[in-house]
């Protein structure tokens, strides 16, 4: 889609239906161009960007101002100017300037709501990774926050690191994005972008692309909660991997008829049922993107595109009010069996939390109803970008909030550790983000949260790696079973690990554990169980020999270095800094050369301790 008409407006689904698509090609050439700084006109249009109607930043300026009124929009200007000469002369392979990738990502980034520095951040994400732009000049400039972030989305070199290189830049990804998750906000918008544009690939390409997306990156845009952009995603997805689909529900929702006009009668009805009830509430339609119409209809195996009406209730109150809206709607509008599900009580995985009910309406037509608070809605469509746009709104999108919504991403980086091989943590991470999940019970009454179809052995090492190492069998609901059973939602699980035991954590700890099964591997639904049966089986082999390991033996190398100096390092900042001077393009190839002892971890440190010693106090 071209800038004039995502200036236009509309929907992110609207969008989708007017394009499709991701990544352009590396930049056709590099300059060597620095910052420059921003002179009067730069400075006045930063204050006014409504001045001049050809200013390519005057959305970012004007759409960040709406949201955050006392922002300092002269530095993403400076960003912008400094973005502009850095690319100038690099093309995409749309044609476009290339300019326009990282203002495009931006203006995704403003429109949600996301603070200063991480749109500073997103104009310059690409300088140091493909223009002449250093990561020292990018901290002097902008300081280490944006610096950072912008190493945290810098890939790895594929001449460094070959096939591994993919991989190891989502494990890096992952890891910086436990640091600061802004870093995987922007990569959210990028891809964003980069599927708009996705038909100026090849085919094969847009396949591969596509692909990588779905797997890795919508899940990880499920699990942040931010559902504007995971909607566009997933239709983009559609039309590259199946076009026909696309077309198919793009050409039902071009000629559906009376859509509008019904839409309109339930709302009214809603809303005077909810008026005579005394509850202060809102009612709109919430149409459905064209993947979800996609999905159900291949699901339900329906000859034509299933779509039922959908309206969003937002009551103007407290869960208790949901509730009484809910009960209002199903006293006058009969449920459908078996569609109600309550996210309140149960919220989903990245904590969305609304009532999902489905009711014979007017007209004796079927009609979904979601009903949530107003902090319910805005976090439903923002997920962790809410604690950036509202950051005034209290305990709802406070630091709790926000660290609850990120357990999930703390798990990874407690098991990236232990995931040796690159493909095995890619495995492990798409494990770990599956979108369907179910909710068992332990013999103690704990409720363990679980991916759809895990079994017993999945449960017993989400309760711990002894409990998993020491399993032997299983009751489910009562009855032994055998371990390969499939667990469904609301299951009671008894793990046993030994006869005649009181619950799961009843065994002898002297004794030792009979340990997994090798073809465990094969069943297990859970990145923890898959990471620790290996690591059973791995001390009887021969360690291998990983990108990440190297990296861990070249950080711990210098650590040990600059030990023998009476040293050490606050962060990594120094060694960022350091790298591009020994000719290496990032932090981690140069551990993997000091690992590899292409570089002695004694020479990195007299040249780090000479830079630190005479830099400016």
């Amino acid at each position: 889609m071209d800038s004039a008409m995502r200036r236009t407006g509309g929907s992110l689904a609207d969008q989708a239906l007017a394009a499709a698509a991701p990544r352009a090609e590396e930049p056709a050439s590099k300059v060597e161009q620095g910052p420059a700084t921003p002179g009067l006109t730069q400075r006045l249009l930063a204050m006014m960007p409504w001045a001049s109607t050809n200013d390519p930043i005057m959305n970012v300026i004007r759409t960040h101002r709406q949201i955050h009124s006392d922002a300092d929009v002269t530095v993403i200007r400076r960003a912008y100017e400094t973005a502009e000469r850095m690319h100038r002369g690099q093309m995409r392979k749309s044609g476009d300037p290339y300019i326009t990738h990282p203002v495009e990502v931006t203006e995704i980034l403003a429109d949600l709501g996301m603070d200063t520095v991480t749109l500073v951040a997103a104009l310059l994400h690409d300088t140091v990774e493909d223009t002449s732009y250093t990561l020292q000049a990018l901290e002097s400039d902008f300081g280490p926050e944006v610096a950072l972030i912008v190493d945290g989305l810098t890939k790895f070199d594929k001449l460094f690191f070959g096939d591994a290189a993919e991989a190891e830049t989502i494990r890096k990804l992952m890891i910086s994005a436990g640091r600061d998750v802004r870093v995987l906000i922007i990569k959210m918008a990028d891809r964003v972008h980069n599927m708009r544009t996705l038909d100026a690939r090849s085919p094969a390409s847009q396949k591969r692309i596509a692909i990588a997306t779905r797997d890795v990156l919508v899940p990880l845009c499920d699990r942040l909660g931010i559902q504007l952009l995971k909607r566009e995603l997933e239709d983009c997805v559609l039309k590259a991997i199946t076009p026909s689909g696309y077309a198919m529900v793009a050409d039902y929702l071009r000629h559906r008829e009376g859509w509008e006009s019904y839409l309109e009668q339930v709302i009214t009805a809603f809303t005077h049922e909810l008026k005579t009830g005394k509850i202060e509430s809102k009612v709109q339609s919430r149409p459905r993107h064209l993947y979800s119409i996609w999905k159900d209809t291949v699901a339900g195996r329906y000859p034509e595109p299933h779509d039922l009406p959908r309206v969003v209730i937002t009551v103007n109150g407290d869960d208790m009010d949901c509730y009484a809206a809910l009960g209002a709607i199903h006293g006058r509008w009969r449920p459908v069996p078996g569609r109600f599900k309550d996210f309140i009580a149960s919220p989903k995985n990245n904590l969305y939390r609304s009532l999902h009910t489905t009711v014979i309406g007017p007209g004796d037509r079927s009609v979904e109803v979601l009903i949530r608070t107003a902090e319910m809605h805005r976090a439903a469509e923002y997920g962790i970008a809410a604690n950036f746009r509202y950051p005034d709104l209290g305990s709802g999108f406070g630091p709790a909030a926000r660290a609850e919504q990120l357990d999930w991403l703390q798990r990874v980086l407690d098991w990236e550790s232990a995931a040796a091989e690159p493909g095995q943590f890619l495995a492990s991470l798409r494990c770990d983000l599956s979108e369907s999940q179910i909710i068992v019970f332990t013999s103690t009454g704990r409720p363990v949260l679980l991916p759809s179809e895990a079994t017993p052995v999945d449960l017993a090492y989400t309760l711990s790696a002894d409990v998993g190492h020491r399993c032997i069998g299983a009751r489910l609901n009562g009855r032994l079973v055998p371990l390969t059973s499939t667990l469904d939602d609301g299951d009671s699980v008894e793990i046993i690990t030994r006869p005649g035991q009181k619950d799961e954590f009843d065994y002898d700890e002297k004794a030792a554990p009979p340990g997994p099964s090798e073809e465990w591997l094969d069943i297990v639904k859970t990145s923890h169980a898959r990471l620790h049966i290996g690591r059973w089986f791995d001390k009887y082999k021969e360690p291998a020999v990983t990108i990440a390991n190297k990296v861990r033996l070249g950080r711990v190398a210098i650590g040990l270095a600059l030990r023998q100096h009476g040293r050490g390092l606050a962060s990594d900042l120094p060694l960022v800094r350091l790298a591009p001077q020994l000719g290496y393009p990032d932090l981690e190839t140069l551990l993997v050369a000091v690992a590899d002892h292409k570089v002695a971890a004694a020479t990195v440190v007299d040249r780090l301790i000479a830079a630190v010693d005479h830099s400016p106090q």
